[in-house]
């Protein structure tokens, strides 16, 4: 199995995820490969040091998360043997025992009452202090957008026609179907690896998950969660950054627009303006900087990386 981590900058995070990684990966046979993004630390250096079978690409430049996903699979299929399997991570998960076991267990599974198997398979994710993290994601629709804007996305996500995020306590409760889920880290079938081909590297960042599960289940490969499966994501940075919030956030509708006429991108880009300019009057920078960003007429064009 091919254990796939891009890192930029990640020295922080690193050691911390290499001395969890053998037992997150109990029970599998594997080898790790890291792409690493012209980082400016000591990035490289403490892989090498502290787990030298690693197999590390340095991309030469900033290239984006799903650059590094791809060029991290294409030196894993030059092994050996290949990989059945690829468990793609952030360095900021901590996987709990035997996590890696479970969603590889998972993949392939059939659907109940047919109509597709399971080509990705997530775990729940947890905060440093224990609280759960919502993963699971519905596609994009104008209606979750507008929901999202004026009921919040944590009390909307209670309803599927009114937000893409799922908050039911009980679909994190047992083997939940979604249309996407958070991206920090996921085990993808080699099946549907080798039927979705490459990740979309015009999303330099965010949105580039959504995209990639999203394709795989227009090809019959369903994202499900594996609840007896669990990791900590630490994350958390573009809920207060600005800069990565607009890119989040123009990622959304430009990814929505791949997949949508433009009448209804154009709802949606509106329903999504009027959620950041309402969070914007309560005082959020972050969202001031979307609003301001998807109110520009170029604002559906690629989005360079920050």
């Amino acid at each position: 199995m091919a254990v796939v981590v891009v890192t930029w900058n990640s020295a922080r995070v690193i050691p911390e995820f290499l001395a969890a990684l053998p037992e997150g990966m109990a029970g599998l046979d594997w080898r790790l490969v890291v792409a690493d993004n012209d980082s400016a630390d000591d990035t490289v250096d403490l892989i090498r040091s502290l787990a030298p079978d690693t197999t590390v690409v340095q991309t030469g430049r900033n290239a984006g998360y799903a650059a590094g996903v791809n060029a991290a699979l294409e030196a894993a299929a030059g092994w050996e043997g290949g990989y059945r399997a690829a468990l793609v991570c952030n360095p900021d998960i901590r996987m709990r025992r035997g996590c890696a076991e479970l969603l590889v267990d998972a993949l392939g599974s059939p659907l109940e009452g047919g109509g597709g198997r399971v080509g990705i398979s997530v775990p729940l994710l947890y905060e440093e202090d224990g609280a759960l993290q919502y993963s699971l994601r519905r596609e994009s629709r104008v209606t979750r957008a507008l929901g999202e804007a004026v009921i919040g996305n944590r009390r909307a996500g209670r309803f599927p026609q009114w937000s893409e995020l799922v908050t039911d306590p009980s679909a994190y409760g047992r083997a939940t179907v979604a249309d996407w889920a958070t991206g920090a880290l996921m085990a993808l079938s080699r099946e549907c690896l080798d039927a979705c081909g490459t990740w979309d590297e015009s999303f330099f960042l965010y949105s580039e998950e959504t995209e990639y599960c999203l394709r795989a289940g227009d090809r019959g490969f369903a994202t499900r969660l594996e609840p007896a499966a669990s990791a900590v994501h630490l994350g958390g940075e573009s809920q207060v950054s600005p800069r990565l919030w607009t890119l989040l956030t123009l990622n959304r509708v430009r990814l929505y627009a791949r997949r949508n006429g433009a009448a209804s991108t154009a709802a949606f880009r509106a329903a999504v303006l009027l959620r950041e300019t309402l969070r914007a009057a309560l005082g959020r920078p972050a969202s001031r900087a979307a609003a301001l960003a998807l109110a520009s007429p170029s604002a559906l064009r690629a989005t360079p990386g920050p």
